[in-house]
């Protein structure tokens, strides 16, 4: 079953506002980046820009020190213009790296690199490892008795790699505490729909036999999300399966019906900025 998040009393509804409004200033921020760019996955950035935006805003106890506080791994890294964007609306990042997306020896390339850039905890890139390193750095994170959080983030088509089930199946057969995936479950591949090229059916189950919590939740639900979060297991690792769109910008609204890797037109890039601006000025 899929959660829905509750809003128990002012400060749930003013901290929902605020992520809301914040993860809004992401989608405008990663668009731009991308547009001026020229490159870059718009619809996978999208897509995830929710999930990332209630974990950098508000779960996380995140810090640039790698051996402090918890850790995001953006597995699906093609999307990271979504987390560069969401360093840049909390300060970690100067407002000018906007227009350096992608650029020759720039900082923000199109997949995070550590080298380049320390605000990425792990660099990923090619599908399937993410899991992987999450699973290591959870268990050196027990190693050195660290009570923190390891959060890695997956495409349900990179679910598809034999790498991320043996990396599932390890953490639930060594009950791997403050490890936490995150599958952005939008359900399109680079070439298609996940259901046409390798379905994952029936994914809540295959965790569960492998030894995951699991929650589905809508993964546009800021509520949502936060409960899920909070529902973590401490004694061993937890799946959230997301529930998204391709592309989504807001309450009703898809870029380029939910495209992949395609850019925006110049056309549609305005009107993405024009209806965005305006759930900003009216406070969604």
């Amino acid at each position: 079953m899929r959660g829905k998040g509750v809003v128990a009393g002012p400060a749930e509804r003013a901290d929902a506002a605020r992520i809301a409004l914040l993860a809004t200033r992401c989608r405008l921020v990663l668009l731009e980046m991308i547009h001026r760019a020229g490159s870059g996955h718009a619809g996978s950035s999208l897509s995830c820009a929710d999930i990332i935006s209630v974990l950098k805003f508000d779960q996380m106890d995140w810090t640039p020190d790698p051996s402090a506080g918890d850790v995001f791994v953006l597995s699906k890294g093609h999307a990271a213009p979504a987390w560069y964007a969401a360093l840049i609306v909390d300060g970690d990042l100067p407002a000018e790296d906007i227009g350096t997306l992608r650029a020759l020896d720039s900082r923000l390339q199109g997949h995070p690199d550590r080298t380049r850039l320390d605000l990425v905890d792990v660099s990923t890139g090619a599908l399937g490892q993410g899991l992987s390193v999450a699973v290591g750095r959870a268990l050196g994170k027990r190693l050195h008795g660290r009570d923190s959080t390891v959060y890695c983030l997956l495409g349900d088509g990179e679910c598809q790699e034999g790498q991320v089930w043996e990396a599932f199946m390890y953490a639930g057969a060594h009950r791997v505490p403050g490890l936490v995936a995150i599958i952005d479950h939008n359900g399109s591949q680079s070439d298609g729909a996940v259901d046409d090229i390798l379905p994952l059916h029936p994914l809540p189950d295959k965790l569960r036999a492998f030894g995951w919590q699991v929650d589905e939740v809508d993964g546009h639900d800021h509520g949502a999300l936060r409960d899920a979060f909070r529902r973590r297991a401490t004694g061993g690792p937890s799946a959230i399966i997301a529930h998204t769109r391709k592309g989504r910008l807001g309450p009703g609204r898809v870029l380029m019906n939910g495209s992949h890797g395609d850019l925006p037109s110049a056309a549609e890039y305005a009107a993405a900025v024009d209806f965005l601006e305006t759930l900003l000025e009216v406070g969604i």
